[in-house]
């Protein structure tokens, strides 16, 4: 069952019992159709709680939907479904959904006349939000007909979700006198962190751009800049690395580096350092600064040298998003006793969705499902040592247990990339900041340092192709301003040197015998390695592996599978290519090469083109349903109780099944 609603939502919604929803007109399938409000009209304040952050101040009456009061508009079901949307789809879309309601519901007014929001900005939101309302079986509101309430630029209408901009794509100038390649090594606010980036990639537009991969709980953009030869695209063979900071929001040492380092890859790249041209012509590199903005805001609020050791930690819901991912290292521990069981790609169990998720994990869940990311880097505060995989320990109970993933010896070296060229964590002094590593070289497996379940590293090995090492950047989680430059140059060389391991190891492209790539091919290594990546929608794979020879096998459903031994020497710093060409078996029944059918919850069989061990094709969402309450012998969706107290007149506009 999901959990009940918030003490505000039931008050909310139970201050709304008897005020009528729909005053016009039914029609024959339960819509509530009102005639819309003419364009000229007496503009009054706007004075709605719900829409007081929309970008104007000055609306009218009546509405688009013929609300004559603010009375009228506050006992409206369409008006109570916008301050409580914000619960039912768990923060998704929020908060674009609200502010679009409200330029229906209370539409901007200047100069006497009512403008309408623009039919685009519409369509946009209900392409990226509309699976949200499918995966809780609710119907999208009828009074975001874009078609209907919004109209064109030629119409002179207006973007409703400008104010989340909220002067962010204002110039920051630098001081006067320095150079454009002038690095302020100071902390930044959330306003401040988005100019940067955006400036950057200004900048460096030829190699750089930015992109949202969602919000946070409080609608605050989860925002990436990316570096490649061809921003905004992958290239055929060209690795994907991701870097992400602040994770826990108090810890904050990672969000500035990746801040720093944006800035110093574009102003070595113009300047023509070799190595950064090198790195960023082969290679395509995405920091994400900031996974939790909203926490960050807490814990700045206390400042440098006043936060608490927990002050932020979690995002505006209370989750610790490092706890907050799937659990798959406890079913990877049940699948490996089984000899013929893959424990790679594992599904995400479906009981998983029934609990509270929150929208910074179902971003960084998308964003890994849309992108074939090799390796990956998660930067946080509070120690001074580089953890790798598992992070939950093989025995549940044992708190400290050393538990190895099949690629053990690859987790080392990466680890090792980083540790072995940070000062700090080199420096021999065991009453330094993380002495206690100092004997294992300043690194150490995870669930031997402490177990955990939930982590976002044990989930990218398990769920994806991808490589993620966690490093604690420093003892102090929220280190004084002053201390910022030495941080970032104790930092800057083990950040590179990590990102230059993407080239270890093997890639190629697997194809047919007519040189058509072949997607989802599975890249087995023979031996201990019982762990398989599989290739890119353009048949390119990336397999990193430590030196030595190695037997790897190339397979796909349809197709006789092909073995070829590999030699990695110890000095090779670039990737060896090795492609593969399979051959179609017979016109017989195609043999499945991924291994016996299992049944369970969470997983599917290949229909499609999921594996059994493989989600649904829609990235980033949920499996649609996760969330339902069955719906047999017409039984409603398990929102509809929180309606219940809005008189004779419900919302039944909101019912995809009536």
């Amino acid at each position: 069952m999901p959990p009940p609603p918030p003490l505000l939502l039931l008050a909310v919604l139970a201050a709304a019992a008897a005020r009528p929803g729909c005053e016009s007109a039914w029609d024959a399938t339960g819509g509530c159709h009102r005639p819309s409000a003419a364009d000229s009209a007496t503009c009054v304040d706007l004075q709605l709680r719900t829409c007081s952050d929309a970008a104007y101040n000055r609306t009218a009456f009546p509405t688009l939907l013929e609300h004559r009061s603010r009375e009228a508009v506050e006992s409206s079901s369409e008006y109570i479904l916008l301050s409580v949307l914000h619960h039912l789809l768990e923060g998704q879309c929020n908060p674009d959904l609200r502010l679009l309601g409200c330029a229906v519901l209370a539409p901007r007014c200047e100069g006497g006349r009512v403008r309408r929001p623009c039919r685009r900005v519409c369509e946009a939101l209900r392409e990226a939000c509309l699976p949200a309302f499918d995966a809780i079986d609710m119907a999208w509101p009828y009074f975001l007909d874009c078609g209907h309430y919004f109209t064109s630029e030629e119409d002179g209408c207006y973007d409703p979700l400008e104010a989340l901009r909220g002067g962010l794509d204002a110039e920051e100038v630098p001081p006067s006198g320095l150079p454009p390649t002038f690095i302020r090594f100071s902390h930044h606010s959330y306003a401040q962190m988005v100019r940067v980036l955006r400036r950057t990639a200004a900048r460096c537009a030829h190699i750089a751009k930015t992109y949202s991969i969602g919000r946070s709980f409080e609608g605050k953009e989860l925002l990436v800049i990316e570096f490649s030869g061809r921003p905004g695209q992958h290239e055929l063979m060209e690795p994907e690395v991701k870097l992400i900071g602040n994770i826990h929001g108090n810890e904050v040492a990672g969000r500035e580096m990746l801040i720093y380092l944006a800035q110093y890859l574009c102003s070595e790249y113009l300047l023509g350092n070799p190595r950064i041209q090198r790195l960023l012509n082969t290679t395509r590199l995405h920091l994400l600064p900031s996974m939790n903005p909203d926490g960050y805001e807490v814990a700045a609020a206390e400042g440098a040298g006043y936060n608490g050791w927990t002050s932020g930690r979690q995002n505006a819901q209370n989750l610790d998003l490092n706890r907050n991912f799937p659990d798959l290292t406890s079913e990877y521990y049940r699948l490996a006793s089984s000899r013929n069981a893959r424990s790679d790609h594992i599904a995400i169990p479906q009981h998983y969705w029934w609990g509270k998720v929150a929208p910074e994990t179902k971003a960084i869940m998308k964003w890994m499902r849309t992108t074939p990311f090799v390796l990956s880097a998660s930067l946080h505060g509070g120690d001074l040592v580089v953890s790798y995989p598992f992070d939950f320990s093989k025995h549940p109970q044992e708190e400290k247990m050393f538990s190895p993933t099949p690629d053990e010896k690859m987790f080392k070296l990466l680890a090792r990339a980083y540790a072995d060229v940070h000062p700090m964590m080199m420096d021999r002094s065991e009453n330094r900041c993380g002495g206690n590593f100092l004997k294992r070289g300043s690194i150490i497996n995870g669930a031997d340092w402490y177990s955990f379940t939930g982590g976002m590293s044990d989930f990218n090995y398990l769920h994806s192709n991808c490589f993620e090492i966690t490093v604690e950047l420093g003892c102090v989680k929220f280190p004084p301003e002053e201390a910022l430059y030495t941080i970032w140059q104790h930092n800057k060389e083990p950040l590179l040197n990590f990102v230059e391991m993407v080239h270890r190891g093997i890639k190629g492209v697997v194809m047919d015998k007519f040189g058509k790539p072949i997607k989802n091919a599975r890249i087995v290594v023979k031996g201990i390695i019982r762990h398989d990546i599989t290739t890119a929608p353009d048949g390119d794979y990336w397999r990193l592996l430590p030196p030595g020879s190695h037997i790897v096998i190339a397979q796909a459903p349809g197709y006789s599978k092909v073995i070829k031994k590999v030699t990695i020497p110890a000095r090779l710093k670039k990737a060896g290519r090795v492609d593969f060409i399979l051959q179609p078996l017979g016109t017989g029944p195609k043999t499945s090469l991924l291994g016996p059918r299992r049944s369970g919850p969470g997983l599917r069989g290949p229909a499609g083109g999921a594996g059994p061990h493989r989600e649904p094709e829609d990235p980033g969402q949920e499996p649609l349903g996760a969330r339902r309450q069955p719906t047999a012998g017409g039984s409603k969706p398990w929102w509809w109780s929180y309606f219940t107290s809005l008189s004779q007149h419900k919302p039944r506009w909101l019912l995809k099944y009536a």
